[in-house]
């Protein structure tokens, strides 16, 4: 009999990523690793299932506040501190492999570099990203949290920040919390807004990307802008 089949179940994930690596665990058991323990009646794996179960998803526990996975069974505030740093440590790790220094004329690499920062809000962030006259990122701000409309991406607070880090381009991008990335018609009406007033600054609107839930929608590939 293998060793794997000998210990108790509580420790069987550690002996799995040892024996075997951690390619072969399920994602429940990567996260009883990092639960580490269980309760008197569910194992560290039953835990880890319990969280998965209110995430719906491991990519889910991003969305998770530590006050809703506390009430998962076996999970305390400690045990939820320490899942909530996993999941935001393999943000920026996704995030790393765009790093910021990338050609930003791509809508793709942009989507990418943002896309694990938006993903998971809940409400819309409106981002205006920066760049100099080979594309390359020199700034970013949060034009606005909550409904993208022209009432609040305001065109004079937007360029004077960029008028203020000697911004050639800029392009807006945006999440849409439903994960379906097809712009609105207030989105469009933000977008041939912010596209006219740079015009008459000399700042180029590239693009205004839009993100869901993992894909992305670029309105110039549209043909909108």
């Amino acid at each position: 009999m293998s060793l794997i089949n000998e210990v108790k179940k509580e420790n069987r994930p550690y002996e799995k990523f040892i024996e075997i690596g951690p390619e072969a665990l399920s994602d429940e058991e990567l996260l009883a690793i990092i639960i580490r323990t269980g309760t008197k009646d569910l194992t560290s794996v039953e835990v880890a299932g319990e969280v998965l179960s209110r995430s719906r998803s491991i990519l889910g526990i991003n969305s998770l506040s530590i006050e809703e996975l506390m009430k998962c069974r076996g999970i305390g505030k400690v045990k939820a501190i320490e899942i909530k740093a996993v999941a935001e440590l393999s943000k920026r790790i996704s995030k790393m492999r765009f790093p910021i220094t990338k050609d930003f004329s791509s809508a793709y690499n942009i989507a990418n570099h943002y896309m694990e920062d938006l993903r998971f809000l809940k409400t819309e962030h409106l981002i205006m990203v920066m760049l100099n006259t080979k594309y390359m990122f020199i700034g970013d701000k949060i034009l606005s949290i909550g409904t993208v409309n022209a009432s609040i991406a305001s065109p004079r607070e937007a360029f004077i920040s960029a008028l203020q880090k000697d911004a050639v381009y800029i392009v807006l991008i945006h999440n849409h919390p439903s994960g379906d990335p097809t712009p609105s018609d207030e989105d469009i009406n933000t977008t041939k807004r912010m596209s006219k007033a740079g015009k008459l600054l000399g700042i180029n609107l590239l693009d205004h990307i839009i993100i869901g839930d993992n894909e992305y929608k670029s309105l110039k590939q549209m043909g909108i802008l």
